[in-house]
């Protein structure tokens, strides 16, 4: 048996989305007829209170179609330091939009309105111009931090006294509602535009959907197509993410009560230096330099558990829905031999 803890991208889809998949009614999306895609699309959108969707590949794409939706060549975006949108996507804000990124250092990846406030530029010719604020939910080099509604509902109000922008890079972000317990309307009101990723947690094969206003998407869609990002009978995939929003969204508590277990196996080994608070799926924690990470990984891997390095001396391990309590029985036994 192989426990595949690297990523929450490693699943396979069930055998009802397979069936899901394997009758879904096709179209031509580049043509707007792809049905499937149309459902997956306004079904998302409404669920955050937006008026339109844009069914994408990849989580990088809706958030670099939206980046560039929302900013103009010397423009600047504010994000987090550690934020995927600036670590993870290859440099995409810059060659993409054409715009530069200010990074702040906030909590485990969570920045606040302070922050927001005291890094927007002076309005003269020396310096980028201000126009995004971009935040993500969970915060996946934070160990799956999430923001408070009351925190963003905050950020949300700084930004619109200066006329920025809101984003939220949501790829996990049905993981951090499980924990709020707040609607995804609640949240979408706070942002203008926000990418939702079907393949980490929700466990589609594929596929991302940006939400946002019909004007946004409108403008959207010609990017997604300059990018490549145009498919034909994408309700093939379309229909993997549908399946999902109805039936993986409620089981994700599972997935975290699991990642707390690991937790707190981790927590009983001496050379384990740290260990972030274990808030949804992910786990992550740092080894003191008598152990070192590459020793501890093929030690895992020995026995058949994969894991992956996530910097210096840091290890992540990410539950899913592939990852059952068998399976988790099996992680904290070879932990405790480790001790």
């Amino acid at each position: 048996m192989i426990i595949d803890l690297r990523s929450d991208t490693a699943t396979r889809p069930t055998l009802g989305m397979k069936e899901a998949m394997k009758n879904a009614p096709l179209g031509d999306d580049c043509f707007g007829e792809d049905p499937t895609v149309n459902a997956l699309e306004a079904k998302t959108a409404a669920l955050f209170g937006k008026e339109a969707g844009l069914f994408c590949p990849t989580g990088t794409m809706t958030n670099q179609v939206a980046i560039k939706v929302h900013t103009q060549p010397q423009h600047e975006v504010i994000c987090d330091k550690t934020s995927h949108v600036y670590n993870y996507e290859g440099g995409g804000i810059a060659f993409n939009s054409g715009a530069s990124v200010r990074t702040v250092d906030g909590d485990r990846g969570r920045i606040n309105a302070a922050h927001v406030r005291d890094n927007i530029n002076p309005g003269n010719d020396n310096y980028a111009i201000t126009s995004l604020v971009s935040l993500e939910n969970t915060c996946n080099k934070g160990g799956g931090s999430y923001y408070s509604l009351q925190q963003l509902s905050e950020i949300h109000q700084a930004a619109k006294e200066f006329n920025l922008g809101m984003h939220l890079d949501g790829a996990r972000v049905f993981n951090a509602l499980a924990e709020t317990g707040d609607s995804p309307a609640a949240l979408g009101h706070c942002f203008d535009s926000i990418s939702i990723c079907l393949s980490k947690g929700l466990g589609a094969p594929v596929g991302s959907v940006l939400v946002s206003s019909k004007e946004f998407i409108r403008k959207a869609r010609r990017i997604r197509r300059v990018m490549g990002g145009g498919m034909r009978q994408a309700g093939v995939i379309a229909s993997a993410g549908l399946y999902a929003l109805d039936h993986h969204v409620e089981r994700l508590k599972d997935d975290h009560r699991r990642a707390k277990a690991i937790g707190s196996a981790i927590s009983k080994l001496a050379f384990v230096e740290e260990l972030y608070p274990v808030d949804t799926n992910i786990v992550l924690f740092r080894l003191g330099e008598q152990k070192k990470s590459e020793d501890f990984l093929k030690a895992l891997a020995n026995d058949n558990i994969k894991a992956v390095p996530f910097g210096k001396q840091t290890i992540r391990m990410v539950t899913h829905l592939d990852f059952t309590d068998e399976m988790l029985e099996r992680v904290e036994a070879v932990l405790i031999k480790m001790a």
